[in-house]
C-alpha cells in the first residue's frame, strides 16, 4: 500500500492511497487537503499507517445535524421519555444551531470546542446573551454520548468531543429551611391544597415527581411508612410513569405528625370525591385534582411559587424541601446511611457530596463528644488509683 500526492492549485492537494481489494485489483482513494506541501506528505503518510492498521473510517458527506437526528431516533428505546426530550432540544438547539452544517467526518475538537465559547458567550435563541455554564456542560455530555456512538458504528475513528474543554460550572449554594422556617412553612401552607405536597416534600424528603406519583394503597398509616415505587414525569402537556430516579423503589418511615396528616387529609379527599359521586379507591392518587385525576408534576411547581410569594420566608425551590429535610436529618445527628436511603439516592456518596456543608458542625459535636468520653476514662482511672 502506498500514496502520493498531487497539487490541484496553490494549497489545495488531493491525496491519492493505491489500494488493492480481495481479488487482488488495485484501486484509489482520494482525499482532498488543504495546507502545505509538507502538510499534505505528512497526512498522506498518516492516511496510509491507519489504512495498513485497519483504522481507516470511509468518510461520509453525513452533516452533524443529520448525524445527531439518526442518533436521537436510535437512542429513544433506551432512554426515559423525559430524558429524550432533554436530549432532542440540546442537540436541535443548542448544538446545531452552531456546529449542525459541519461535515461529520471533518468534525474536530478546535470546532467544537470553539462552538462551546461561542454559546457561552452568545448562545440563547432569543440573543440575550450566552448560555449557562450548566447548559453547556450538559451540552458537551450529550455530545461525547452521540459521537461516541458514531465510533461503535464506524462513522468516526475517535470522538473529538472527548477531549474538548469542559466549561466551568459553579455549584450554586444549596438553599434549605431551618426547623423555625419549616414550622412557618407548614402554618402559611396549612389551609391549601399544597400543604400535603409540602408535607411529604420536607418531612419524608420526597421529590416533586414522586410526590405527584404516589397512591394510597402505597401508604401504610398503621405501620407508619410509604413506599416510593414510581415517579411522574411530564412529557408536553402529558404525564407518564416510570421508575423512581434511583432506579429501585424505597420505604420511607412516616413520623406521627406526617401520619397524623395524612389521615386527615384522606377523609377530607374521600368526602370531596364522594360529593362528586366518585367512590375512593384505592388506586387513588395522595394528591389529586378535585375528581381525584392526577396531578401534572410542574402544577406543584407553579403553586408552590405562588403561595410562597405571599408569605415573608425566603424564596426557594420546591426542591429545596428536599434539601431542607436532608439538612435538618443530618443536622440532628443522623447516620448518613439512613438519611441516604430515606431520600432514595443510588450510592451514600451522593449523600455526603451534597450535603458536605452540614458535616463541619458534625465533626465539631464528635470531636467535643469523643473529648468528653476519653476525659470520662480518664478521671476513672485516676480514681481508682487513688
Amino acid at each position: 500500500m502506498k500514496g502520493h500526492i498531487r497539487e490541484r492549485s496553490p494549497g489545495r492537494w488531493a491525496i491519492v492511497i493505491d489500494l488493492a481489494d480481495g481479488d487482488g485489483k488495485r484501486r484509489r482513494k482520494w482525499h482532498s487537503f488543504a495546507g502545505t506541501k509538507r502538510e499534505a506528505q505528512i497526512e498522506c503518510a498518516r492516511l496510509v499507517t491507519i489504512l495498513q492498521n485497519g483504522d481507516y473510517v470511509e468518510p461520509t458527506r453525513q452533516s452533524l445535524a443529520e448525524f445527531l437526528d439518526e442518533w436521537l431516533t436510535f437512542v429513544r428505546p433506551s432512554v426515559s421519555a423525559k430524558t429524550h426530550e432533554r436530549y432532542t432540544e440540546i442537540c436541535r438547539k443548542t448544538i446545531a444551531p452552531q456546529i449542525g452544517s459541519v461535515v461529520l467526518a471533518k468534525l474536530k475538537t478546535d470546532r467544537i470546542d470553539a462552538a462551546f465559547s461561542k454559546m457561552l458567550e452568545a448562545g440563547r435563541s432569543d440573543g440575550k446573551g450566552g448560555l449557562a455554564p450548566r447548559t453547556g456542560h450538559h451540552a458537551r455530555r450529550v455530545l461525547i454520548k452521540a459521537l461516541g456512538q458514531a465510533v461503535t458504528w464506524e462513522r468516526l475513528a475517535k470522538d473529538p468531543a472527548a477531549a474538548t474543554t469542559p466549561p466551568k460550572v459553579s455549584r450554586a449554594r444549596m438553599t434549605a429551611y431551618d426547623a423555625e422556617q419549616t414550622a412557618a412553612l407548614l402554618d402559611a401552607f396549612r389551609q391549601t391544597r399544597m400543604f400535603v405536597p409540602v408535607l411529604l416534600a420536607v418531612m419524608c424528603g420526597l421529590r416533586r415527581g414522586e410526590i405527584a406519583a404516589l397512591r394510597w394503597r402505597s401508604v401504610d398509616l398503621e405501620g407508619r411508612t410509604l413506599a416510593v415505587v414510581e415517579s411522574a414525569e411530564q412529557i408536553k402537556g402529558a404525564v407518564q410513569y416510570k421508575e423512581p430516579k434511583s432506579g429501585h423503589a424505597r420505604t420511607v418511615a412516616m413520623s406521627a405528625t406526617v401520619v397524623a396528616e395524612l389521615r386527615a387529609h384522606r377523609a377530607r379527599q374521600a368526602e370531596e370525591q364522594l360529593r362528586l359521586g366518585l367512590r375512593p379507591a384505592p388506586d387513588s392518587f395522595v394528591v389529586a385534582q378535585v375528581d381525584g385525576t392526577a396531578l401534572q408534576p410542574r402544577s406543584l411547581t407553579h403553586e408552590w411559587v405562588r403561595i410562597l410569594g405571599k408569605t415573608t420566608l425566603p424564596r426557594i425551590r420546591f426542591h429545596d424541601l428536599r434539601h431542607s429535610h436532608a439538612s435538618q436529618m443530618l443536622a440532628a445527628g443522623v447516620h448518613p446511611k439512613i438519611a441516604s436511603e430515606r431520600l432514595g439516592h443510588s450510592t451514600i456518596a451522593i449523600t455526603l457530596d451534597l450535603y458536605s456543608h452540614v458535616m463541619p458542625g458534625m465533626q465539631a459535636d464528635a470531636a467535643e463528644q469523643v473529648d468528653a468520653a476519653i476525659r470520662r476514662a480518664v478521671n476513672a482511672a485516676s480514681k481508682d488509683v487513688r
